[in-house]
């Protein structure tokens, strides 16, 4: 565990909270429990990519399908495999705040370096209840908080919003995923200085570049390392790394990266349409497995990905990816 004074928590996450960080999915069994010799599988897979940190039943963990006994069994698994290998961040986002508060001091207990919470969805749809709500919980545990931002819990906070978020003690910073690159750029400008602001994709990196706001210092997480990395042909996590050092490899990233990302933007974005606006859980899942994961089935309300959208998708992931390892990865 992390030691930092809660009142220091946004200094440490300026320190440590760096580069590459995954977000985990769930592995379940085919009876739907959770498959804990996968999930352990897949922790030391992405170790192996040389990511920096990890996201513990984040969105893309299905922490919503989730019973309370098995989040804070994922949390038990996640800081076992992570013991001084790599920081770990739990989700403790609920629509109840005692059991966000509850979850958040499993955590500690657990020896998690920080927390990440979200709005609560469901009722809280304007800015001032989100802000009480995680005043709330931030008042109640010692760990630092990074806010999540993003339209999958019903209400997008704005840049005014976040701020006034980011003025709690323990809130670390913003993992800004809104969709909404004037609501992320404006975000950047405006805290980038004073707290840790991370948007999940690499576009941020030249707008920095090119607008000159605080460089962004890690990607608080995405599922880019495992989806477009293998072990000892880490290009992605290499990237991420150096970029979040200020050194943007243009070349590096047209020749090992380019390719993939265009590829996984198209299956992300048109997987959401389908979907109505839902994560592409289930496109990840399988993906995960083209690349050496264990993926398996999503849980319900959660669909799982058709037969010919699979078959489609290995046989485009295959093309992308044989070029480049036949150039010597």
């Amino acid at each position: 565990m992390a030691q930092y004074r809660k009142q220091d928590a946004k200094a440490w996450a300026r320190e440590h909270v760096r580069n590459q960080w995954t977000t985990l999915i769930t592995p379940f069994t085919p009876d739907d429990e959770i498959d804990e010799a996968s999930l352990r599988k897949n922790i030391r897979h992405i170790q192996s990519l040389g990511t920096a940190g990890a996201g513990c039943s984040w969105n893309m963990g299905e922490f919503w399908a989730l019973t309370r006994e098995e989040r804070i069994r994922l949390m038990e698994i996640v800081a076992d495999e992570s013991r001084a290998k790599w920081h770990i961040a739990a989700q403790v986002t609920h629509t109840s705040y005692k059991e966000a508060i509850a979850l958040a001091h499993q955590a500690e207990a657990l020896g998690y370096d920080l927390l990440i919470l979200a709005a609560p969805y469901m009722v809280t749809k304007t800015e001032k209840a989100v802000i009480e709500f995680t005043k709330l919980v931030a008042e109640q545990t010692n760990l630092g908080i990074m806010f999540y931002n993003s339209p999958q819990f019903g209400v997008v906070m704005s840049a005014q919003g976040l701020q006034e978020i980011c003025r709690i003690p323990n809130v670390m910073g913003v993992k800004e995923a809104s969709f909404n690159k004037e609501i992320s750029l404006e975000t950047h400008k405006l805290l980038g200085k004073d707290a840790v602001i991370s948007t999940p994709d690499e576009w941020i990196y030249w707008a920095a570049q090119e607008q000159g706001f605080e460089l962004q210092q890690v990607m608080f997480a995405n599922t880019s390392d495992w989806r477009f990395d293998l072990p000892g042909r880490n290009h992605y996590v290499q990237f991420i790394n150096q970029a979040s050092t200020g050194k943007l490899d243009d070349a590096f990233y047209a020749t090992h990266l380019k390719a993939i990302k265009d590829l996984s933007d198209r299956w992300w974005m048109d997987t959401v349409k389908k979907a109505g606006g839902v994560l592409p859980l289930a496109m990840c899942k399988y993906w995960g497995e083209l690349m050496g994961m264990a993926g398996g089935h999503p849980r319900l309300p959660i669909l799982d990905m058709a037969p010919e959208d699979k078959a489609q998708l290995k046989q485009e992931l295959e093309a992308v990816l044989t070029p480049d390892l036949v150039a010597g990865g």
